[in-house]
């Protein structure tokens, strides 16, 4: 089987399903009517939630428990996550036996390669801001299919699917040059900020990735680049190029108020003004990944007065500033920052919008290499806040490297500030001690498995 065919196949396989962005091509294949099934190292609300639209999910890492329906080699295609490690059992089957087996990546960049692709790529911001693009033209007479690396809050979906318009939003991701195997029509690049050194080694290396991903975006399309990044791009000939930045470049923000909760702006564009637009998620770091989502939206045709509508309609994406309790006692919130750059936008925006509370921070590391490599950079950004509270290193798909742990951060943060190292399953018990005013769950692990259990007991604070 070609992977031009990819239309034929019968049945397609996950390993590693319960990712983010395994998740949504495994919608995308529940909608063309495909059987779908695949494996998942924990159970969580997204494998859930998938099994209930259709998709066959076991835990368990067992060839034996591949369904008959995916062993036919002809008319099955095996999708993977880069996360899995290549011993895994079931891939070992797979390779044994001749499957065609794909990266997810791969499979993304075959299933959009005939569409006009939004893509939206950079160390942080990415989610929020291709997600905001995808509601923007979703929204709009242009619509759009969507690939998005978090849930929508406005359609509790990462998938969104058109059969007419010819735009497809598509988170890039730079992981494992994940992002490669795509052929942007238009591509915002948000940050460049030094990450998975584990697969890059080197700053350079990792820049030099970012490089290659600016020349694959297609002539006549455009590259929006923030304006202060370290990056010289190579586009081909017939690409414009644009930059944007809150407060300067071809696309930016005046005018703005910040009070009451509320953001408004004035969004200039080269050839335009939208006067009083409202951020419906109010924080800070939505004024640049708004601006960056409204110039995709605004090279793309969608009307000054949609994109005013399309901002203040925006709910955000859970796991990014995603509010779970917000009155005058307290406010929860859950973030997925994991990168020290990330974090410190996080708690500055946080800071403007509760100037005179407490935050307090529940950080999980993300990566033994990650950590190894910048944990300074994330005591600096955690020493914004006034208290923290560091729990174990969520290893995903790494083995630990001695030596490495969350007390590399804890022994790193200024003096001063109030700070814990605490158990995973201590992490519940240690917050009834706690006196909270404003809480930020970090992480890109497990962490948000707990914010149901951490809403209910704060939740129960609040009223006694």
């Amino acid at each position: 089987m070609k992977t031009k065919n990819i239309n034929n196949i019968k049945s397609v396989y996950f390993v590693g399903a319960g990712g983010i962005g395994m998740s949504a091509l495994i919608r995308y294949f529940l909608s063309k009517g495909k059987f779908v099934a695949g494996y998942d190292r924990t159970l969580s609300e997204l494998t859930e939630h998938l099994i209930t639209e259709g998709a066959k999910i076991h835990y368990e890492e067992n060839e034996d428990l591949i369904p008959k329906e995916c062993r036919d080699k002809e008319t099955t295609l095996v999708i993977y996550t880069p996360a899995v490690p290549q011993e895994h059992a079931e891939l070992a089957y797979f390779r044994k036996n001749g499957f065609e087996i794909l990266k997810r990546a791969q499979a993304l960049g075959i299933i959009t390669h005939s569409s006009k692709g939004l893509c939206v790529a950079g160390t942080h911001g990415k989610t929020t801001t291709s997600t905001m693009t995808a509601h923007l033209l979703h929204q709009s007479h242009v619509g759009c299919t969507a690939f998005l690396g978090g849930i929508s809050q406005n359609y509790g979906t990462n998938l969104l699917l058109s059969q007419t318009s010819p735009y497809t939003v598509i988170e890039a991701d730079e992981f494992d040059r994940s992002f490669h195997w795509l052929s942007p029509y238009m591509s915002v690049i948000t940050a460049t900020d030094p990450d998975h050194l584990d697969i890059y080694g080197t700053k350079e290396a990792y820049l030099e990735s970012f490089r290659h991903y600016t020349t694959l975006i297609q002539p006549g399309g455009a590259l929006i680049l923030h304006k202060n990044l370290e990056l010289q791009p190579n586009v081909q000939p017939g690409v414009r190029t644009y930059t944007y930045a809150r407060n300067d470049g071809d696309f930016h923000a005046e005018n703005i108020r910040i009070g009451n909760g509320e953001i408004f702006i004035d969004f200039v564009a080269p050839d335009t003004r939208i006067k009083d637009i409202q951020l419906g998620v109010p924080v800070s770091i939505n004024i640049e990944n708004g601006i960056a989502a409204m110039a995709l939206a605004h090279l793309n045709g969608v009307t000054d007065e949609e994109i005013k509508q399309g901002m203040a309609s925006f709910r955000g994406v859970e796991r990014r500033f995603d509010f779970k309790i917000k009155n005058d006692r307290m406010v929860f919130l859950s973030d997925y920052a994991h990168h020290p750059a990330e974090i410190r936008q996080s708690i500055l925006s946080i800071r403007e919008l509760y100037k005179d509370k407490k935050i307090t921070a529940v950080f999980q590391p993300h990566l033994y290499t990650r950590t190894r490599d910048f944990y300074k950079d994330f005591a600096d950004s955690l020493s914004l806040l006034d208290e923290v509270i560091l729990i174990d290193i969520y290893p995903a798909r790494e083995k630990p490297i001695p030596g490495v742990t969350s007390k590399l951060i804890y022994d790193n943060l200024r003096p001063g500030i109030e700070k814990y190292l605490c158990k995973k399953e201590e992490l519940l018990n240690m917050l009834t001690q706690q006196d909270i005013e404003v809480l930020i769950t970090l992480g890109a692990g497990d962490i948000d498995n707990y914010v149901p259990e951490i809403t209910k007991l704060l939740a129960a604070k609040v009223q006694n």
